[in-house]
């Protein structure tokens, strides 16, 4: 089932008088944001419809105005929202590139050794429950099978992790001793 919007952005102050917001790109692009027409503000369980009025690009800033936010001081409570769009506004993917959305609730599965004399049947390790940045890359937060409540991070590199299938939501482990 796909998600109808993905994190586009933050919004991290305000640009002016006017309500019109400093907005940073959640991919570190920001052409496909010229296109914005309607988005969601969200904040945890807060969330507000709106739509948008102007986009404008700064140097690694979007310029945005919100319709029905007309001040900064009506900004000043959505500083630090996620702004949501719809997928076709997202930044278009690369080879080997996926939506963090994508990647959550999908099964990270173990099928052990190439060589088939060693080999064992693929196995659900854990779930991953979010992507987040670390100093290295990226890393996989993940809900170990075994444990409900022990949850590992594996570094979201072809050393640990092998074929991405977001469609059938599985995503290949490497190797097991990562979750120790």
């Amino acid at each position: 089932m796909e998600k109808a919007r993905l994190v586009v952005g933050f919004i991290r102050g305000s640009h002016g008088f006017s309500g019109e917001s400093k907005v940073e790109s959640a991919s570190g692009e920001y052409e496909h944001l010229l296109k914005l027409e309607e988005v969601t503000l969200r904040h945890g369980e807060s969330s507000k419809e709106t739509k948008v009025e102007s986009v404008s690009l700064g140097h690694a800033v979007a310029y945005v105005k919100f319709a029905g936010i007309d001040s900064d001081v009506e900004l000043k409570k959505f500083n630090g929202w996620e702004i949501l769009a719809d997928r076709k506004y997202c930044k278009p993917l690369k080879k080997d590139e996926w939506y963090i959305e994508d990647l959550r609730d999908c099964s990270l599965v173990y099928e052990g050794k190439d060589d088939p004399a060693t080999s064992v049947a693929p196995k659900v390790v854990g779930t991953i429950t979010d992507v987040l940045e670390g100093g290295g890359g990226n890393l996989l937060e993940v809900s170990i099978a075994e444990s409900c409540d022990r949850k590992v991070l594996v570094p979201f590199n072809k050393e640990f992790i092998g074929k991405v299938d977001v469609k059938n939501k599985t995503v290949q482990l490497m190797h097991l001793w990562i979750l120790e």
